[in-house]
Protein backbone atom coordinates (compact mmCIF):
# COMPACT_ATOMS: atom_id res chain seq x y z
CA UNK A 1 0.00 0.00 0.00
CA UNK A 2 1.05 3.16 -0.82
CA UNK A 3 0.58 5.39 2.47
CA UNK A 4 0.05 8.85 1.10
CA UNK A 5 -2.85 7.39 -0.83
CA UNK A 6 -4.50 5.70 2.24
CA UNK A 7 -3.93 9.11 3.64
CA UNK A 8 -5.38 11.32 0.52
CA UNK A 9 -8.34 8.72 0.88
CA UNK A 10 -9.01 9.68 4.32
CA UNK A 11 -6.89 7.00 6.84
CA UNK A 12 -5.85 8.97 9.77
CA UNK A 13 -2.19 8.91 9.99
CA UNK A 14 -1.66 7.51 13.38
CA UNK A 15 -4.32 4.51 11.82
CA UNK A 16 -2.05 4.19 8.29
CA UNK A 17 -0.44 0.58 9.85
CA UNK A 18 -3.71 -0.52 11.16
CA UNK A 19 -7.13 0.29 8.88
CA UNK A 20 -9.63 -0.65 6.96
CA UNK A 21 -11.59 1.48 4.20
CA UNK A 22 -14.13 0.24 2.21
CA UNK A 23 -16.81 1.53 -0.13
CA UNK A 24 -18.92 -0.58 -1.72
CA UNK A 25 -20.97 0.23 -4.91
CA UNK A 26 -24.08 -0.59 -6.74
CA UNK A 27 -24.63 0.88 -10.14
CA UNK A 28 -28.35 0.72 -12.13
CA UNK A 29 -27.74 -0.69 -15.67
CA UNK A 30 -28.19 2.32 -17.21
CA UNK A 31 -25.91 3.99 -15.00
CA UNK A 32 -28.70 6.51 -13.81
CA UNK A 33 -28.95 5.84 -10.23
CA UNK A 34 -25.83 4.89 -7.80
CA UNK A 35 -25.83 3.55 -4.37
CA UNK A 36 -22.92 3.50 -1.86
CA UNK A 37 -22.00 2.00 1.46
CA UNK A 38 -18.82 3.10 3.00
CA UNK A 39 -17.37 1.75 6.34
CA UNK A 40 -14.35 2.61 7.80
CA UNK A 41 -12.14 1.34 10.44
CA UNK A 42 -9.37 3.45 11.79
CA UNK A 43 -6.98 1.55 14.09
CA UNK A 44 -6.55 -2.17 15.34
CA UNK A 45 -8.76 -1.74 18.35
CA UNK A 46 -11.81 -2.43 17.24
CA UNK A 47 -10.44 -6.35 16.04
CA UNK A 48 -8.69 -6.92 19.34
CA UNK A 49 -11.40 -6.10 21.38
CA UNK A 50 -14.13 -8.41 19.74
CA UNK A 51 -10.78 -11.22 19.57
CA UNK A 52 -11.43 -11.06 22.88
CA UNK A 53 -14.98 -11.50 23.12
CA UNK A 54 -14.88 -13.86 20.78
CA UNK A 55 -12.04 -15.84 23.37
CA UNK A 56 -14.74 -15.58 26.00
CA UNK A 57 -17.56 -16.50 24.21
CA UNK A 58 -15.82 -19.84 23.39
CA UNK A 59 -14.62 -20.33 27.07
CA UNK A 60 -17.98 -19.90 28.23
CA UNK A 61 -18.93 -22.61 25.48
CA UNK A 62 -16.23 -25.35 26.03
CA UNK A 63 -17.41 -25.14 29.97
CA UNK A 64 -21.29 -25.58 28.95
CA UNK A 65 -21.23 -27.83 26.12
CA UNK A 66 -20.27 -31.72 25.88
CA UNK A 67 -19.39 -31.59 21.71
CA UNK A 68 -17.17 -29.79 20.10
CA UNK A 69 -19.06 -27.07 17.43
CA UNK A 70 -17.51 -24.75 15.23
CA UNK A 71 -18.75 -20.96 15.66
CA UNK A 72 -18.40 -17.68 13.92
CA UNK A 73 -18.50 -14.10 14.78
CA UNK A 74 -21.94 -14.24 13.94
CA UNK A 75 -23.01 -16.44 16.79
CA UNK A 76 -21.04 -14.03 19.17
CA UNK A 77 -23.13 -11.19 17.86
CA UNK A 78 -26.37 -12.84 18.29
CA UNK A 79 -25.71 -13.80 21.95
CA UNK A 80 -25.46 -10.76 22.83
CA UNK A 81 -21.56 -11.16 23.71
CA UNK A 82 -19.66 -8.01 22.60
CA UNK A 83 -18.74 -5.64 25.15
Amino acid sequence: RDDQEAVEFGVPEDAINGHAFHTYTLTSSDGSVQFQLQHNVAGRTVYAEGTADAVKFLSQKVRSETEGKVYSMINVLEAGALE
